[in-house]
């Protein structure tokens, strides 16, 4: 009965109608074309149908098709396309600062005029405004996004209408939908690489219609007929990257795009996904570009110099390290705006084996109402809105739309600079790990030239660890010495076999690191990567005899300086602003998170200040009962007397840098921007920012 069922469905004006089937209509637009044949069905078929039937589905979202999608698509092919399907909370987080708060805003201004006529035409350009509106959703899954969007505008639709009816004379409402209903099914768009989701989309948009006409038969009495379908929603198949959005729907003022599209870094991407990166960035592609900037690009190059909105979830990599500038200059090059910005959240959704991400959400327009930001007090918590100053940077912070590039030397001279570690390209050749120390040991030679060797690990967790460090060795000793002899030629037959010629190269003093940066006096040795849970970047000094490895960075730091201004508050927070991250660790970049640091110009008795103040967080270090730097600072771990040390730290920094010491991250991040806009301007660097969020007072 089923399958003939399907087959009566999908037939416009049939011969006669099978017994039972009275009160079925044709339902064209495609839903029961392909023709299929379900096998014989058992009774525990028909009772979990019956059972189904017995569920009130009126007040279930369509939206829920996709978080089913997900739950038996397997993991790999999820991974492969990078799908994320997206709770409806987390939609409404894109919609509605993105339009629908703006359309709300309206209809309350509207009732709020101060004569019916007056509400009533407002009302009506409302109206009118709701049925120009197109949405088209670039990566569209199973239409969560086209989906609540709908409902949404139906919603507002209905409330004009009811506001209308309210108004006038009754008798003047028709609800004959194809001359009154103003936000109808071909209104809305998507585009998905994957046919199944498309067909559930299709799908969930009709049941979703239906469920608005529900509401309005409830407020009205009545709905309109829509079988046979007059009108859809229009989703094709295809790669969104290569695909004409402009041959799909002509941009417009009224058109929005939003949509989730799919986060794949440059490890997790095939080469085909790449190539479709490289082609819709052209010439600005950038290796550290995400797969979901692809959609920005096609987004700039859908609108051209069109006005329009338009809003992604991503990855919070976006706004991070590397990627900011080449994503983010051709942006606002072409006169977008960050019109409203969710900061990092964890991401949820309905589907079990979600994704383990964490995402941010920004919209763009070419001008309009101050910009909104929204920030997440814990993982934990709800977006709370934050006063914002009209404009927001692309790190999601506020201030003007400032880009930081890396540099090749200090922003301000007085801080010193920071170079890479010693790296070795050796095979391991030249390192002692702590099982083979004693054989190296043994060997009187070789004995001389064993140094400690300090990697991240070391630095930050402590435990022991050794290299050969040979400068300076003379050639008789690495020949007379059976461990030095082995252990070289292991190095220059390493090298010797590398694809790079500059690593083929290096075989001809395979008896050093490849690359040599160490200090001959007391330095500060700086990890490239940190827990993103302490509460202050770390760093610790060691002496000359100290090897750091390529997992460190070195700074000479006489005074101590360099070591209180990475150890404060104010460069943490500069840190997680513009710098990478590996997974959630924040990782240090010389050229991006230090040289760039806008350190303002310190005067002598403020240099003492702040070293000072550094020289005391190593006393407090020092009678610190946890050995390692890891332990003393865990979460909720810092004794009193090293926090104590900090917050003076914190102190003299803050007088530097004229901000109040219990200014937010937020608000140092904020300042901070405005000091590198000035100090980058051309300006020099008295930098500090008059009235600006957080100031020293």
């Amino acid at each position: 009965m089923l399958n003939e069922l399907f087959a009566f469905l999908d037939t416009a004006k049939p011969d006669e109608v099978p017994t039972g089937f009275d009160g079925f209509k044709y339902v064209n637009g495609g839903i029961f074309e392909e023709k299929i044949k379900l096998p014989p069905l058992g009774k525990d078929f028909r009772i979990a149908i019956l059972d189904a039937c017995a569920v009130d589905w009126s007040s279930i979202s369509p939206a829920i098709f996709g978080s089913m999608f997900q739950s038996v698509r397997d993991a790999e092919t999820r991974r492969a396309l990078g799908e994320h399907y997206t709770s409806e909370e987390n939609i409404l987080k894109t919609l509605n600062p993105l339009f629908l708060d703006e359309l709300r805003g309206e209809l309350t201004a509207a009732l709020a005029r101060d004569t019916p006529q007056k509400q009533v035409n407002a009302l009506n350009r409302l109206w009118d405004r709701l049925g120009d509106i197109r949405f088209i959703d670039p990566a569209c899954g199973c239409g969560n996004f086209i989906i609540v969007a709908y409902r949404e505008l139906r919603e507002i639709e209905l409330q004009v209408m009811e506001a209308l009816y309210d108004l006038r004379d009754k008798h003047q409402l028709s609800l004959d939908a194809k001359s009154d209903l103003k936000v109808t099914l071909d209104h809305f768009y998507g585009i998905e690489i994957d046919e199944w989701p498309v067909r559930i989309a299709e799908t969930a948009m009709f049941m979703m219609d239906r469920q608005c006409d529900l509401k309005l038969q409830e407020r009205f009495g009545q709905a309109p007929e829509r079988l046979p379908i007059q009108r859809e929603a229009k989703i094709v198949v295809g790669n969104a990257l290569r695909t004409q959005w402009e041959m799909l729907l002509p941009p417009t003022q009224n058109v929005v795009v939003a949509g989730n599209p799919p986060f794949l870094g440059i490890s997790g991407r095939s080469a085909e996904q790449t190539a479709d990166l490289q082609w819709v960035w052209g010439s600005g592609y950038h290796g550290s570009l995400d797969y979901v900037t692809g959609w920005y690009a096609r987004a700039l190059k859908y609108f051209g110099e069109a006005p329009g909105r338009f809003a992604y979830v991503s990855t919070n990599s976006i706004t991070q390290g590397e990627p900011v500038g080449p994503l983010f200059r051709p942006i606002l090059g072409a006169d977008w705006r960050i019109r409203f910005a969710h900061r990092t959240f964890p991401w949820t959704s309905d589907a079990s084996g979600k994704a383990a991400v964490h995402c941010t959400i920004i919209g763009f327009d070419r001008g309009g109402p101050p910009a909104r930001l929204f920030d997440y007090p814990s993982s934990k918590a709800g977006p709370t809105e934050l006063p914002t100053n009209g404009s927001i940077t692309p790190y999601l912070t506020f201030g003007p739309p400032v880009i930081v590039d890396p540099s090749g030397h200090p922003l301000n001279p007085q801080v010193g600079k920071v170079a890479y570690g010693n790296k070795p390209t050796d095979g391991g050749w030249l390192i002692v790990e702590g099982d083979e120390r004693t054989g190296v040991e043994s060997d009187p030679i070789a004995r001389k030239y064993l140094r400690p060797y300090v990697g991240a690990r070391e630095l930050l967790h402590g435990g022991d660890r050794y290299c050969l460090w040979l400068v300076g060795a003379p050639a008789t000793d690495i020949q007379g010495s059976p461990v030095l002899r082995e252990r070289v030629e292991g190095v220059r037959t390493f090298r010797l076999d590398s694809d790079a010629a500059s690593t083929r190269q290096a075989a001809s003093t395979a008896h050093l690191f490849r690359q040599i940066a160490q200090p001959d006096t007391s330095y500060l040795c700086i990890p490239a990567h940190v827990s993103e849970e302490r509460p202050y970047f770390l760093a610790g000094h060691f002496g000359p005899e100290v090897i750091a490895s390529n997992a460190n960075f070195v700074a000479p730091d006489p005074d101590g300086l360099v070591f209180a201004l990475i150890s404060s508050s104010m460069f943490v927070a500069w840190q997680r602003a513009v710098g990478g991250r590996i997974k959630s660790d924040l990782r240090f970049n010389k050229l991006l998170t230090w040289n760039t640091f806008p350190v303002p110009t310190l005067q002598s008795a403020q240099r003492s200040a702040i070293a000072g103040a550094g020289e005391a967080v190593l006393l407090a270090r020092s009678r610190h009962s946890e050995g390692s730097l890891a332990a003393m600072y865990a979460p909720g771990a810092m004794g009193e007397v090293l926090a104590s040390a900090h917050a003076a730290l914190d102190h003299e920094v803050n007088a530097a840098f004229n901000i109040r010491d219990d200014a937010t991250e937020l608000q140092r991040q904020s300042h901070l921007f405005g000091l590198y806009a000035t100090a980058t301007s051309g300006l020099l660097a008295g930098l500090a920012s008059k009235g600006r969020v957080g100031a020293r007072r």
